[in-house]
């Protein structure tokens, strides 16, 4: 700090100096604040969530995107942000053996103003009978047995909250999971999918969030970088990871 030498002079210039420091300050806050006042840019506008289930009869075999897949474009999904809300579920038609199942599709329009955390829950259904399992992270459309909490709030959820299941299909804590992430951490939120598939049961399993079983763990993250490749998990050598059906999608938050 510079040392003053008159006592009587330093007291106008130092009012100034405080003055101007704290219009600086303030002007400095309204243009990098976010909703509570921390810093980083607040995210605005919607982030469209599209679930789009598929399933092949002949194989018992349900399976669901989230995100357009990197190398198989017909199990594609609408999922992106967005100044308007999406209504309707956006999914691709197929490959012909797995088909679109429209009940178990959906779509959740986040308002990522309205909260400091997008709280994304993933819900993992089995049937043991067949070793059929499906995820949802949005409530379907046709069948709210299956329902997630999936929100934007204020309030960080570490625990899911899934549906009941219809009895047949009932939750499996073990693949289902919660990850809150910080809205103000970033620029984009990183949407990992990982796609395993078992061709000893001729099943396939999603997963989009770190679950206990840390063997399917995604990289799923908000950050200022964009990625390009999924970070996933190994799978537990009979599910192993199909990296045709896994991608990575960058998601910008405003």
């Amino acid at each position: 700090m510079t040392r003053w030498t008159s006592g009587r002079l330093w007291r106008p210039a130092l009012a100034v100096t405080i003055g101007l420091a704290a219009a600086l300050g303030t002007g400095a806050q309204a243009s990098g604040s976010t909703r509570d006042g921390e810093s980083g840019a607040a995210a605005s506008g919607y982030l469209n969530l599209h679930q789009c289930a598929y399933y092949a009869s002949s194989l018992d075999d349900h399976f669901n995107t989230f995100v357009t897949p990197s190398g198989d474009g017909r199990y594609s999904t609408g999922t992106k942000h967005s100044a308007t809300a999406d209504t309707t579920a956006a999914c691709g038609a197929g490959n012909g053996n797995h088909v679109p199942v429209p009940i178990l599709h959906g779509v959740k329009a986040l308002n990522l103003g309205t909260g400091r955390y997008l709280n994304l829950q993933q819900c993992d259904y089995y049937r043991s009978a067949s070793t059929d399992r499906f995820t949802t992270l949005v409530t379907p459309s046709g069948d709210g047995r299956y329902s997630t909490g999936t929100k934007v709030s204020n309030t960080k959820e570490t625990s899911p909250s899934c549906g009941p299941g219809n009895g047949n299909h009932v939750p499996n804590p073990g693949l289902s999971g919660s990850l809150p992430l910080d809205l103000t951490a970033g620029r984009y939120l990183n949407l990992h999918q990982c796609v395993y598939y078992s061709e000893r049961l001729k099943s396939h399993m999603t997963s989009v969030v770190p679950a206990p079983d840390k063997r399917y763990t995604t990289g799923t993250k908000i950050s200022d970088t964009r990625e390009t490749s999924p970070n996933c998990g190994a799978g537990n050598g009979d599910y192993v990871l199909i990296p045709l059906l896994s991608a990575v999608q960058n998601i910008p938050l405003s």
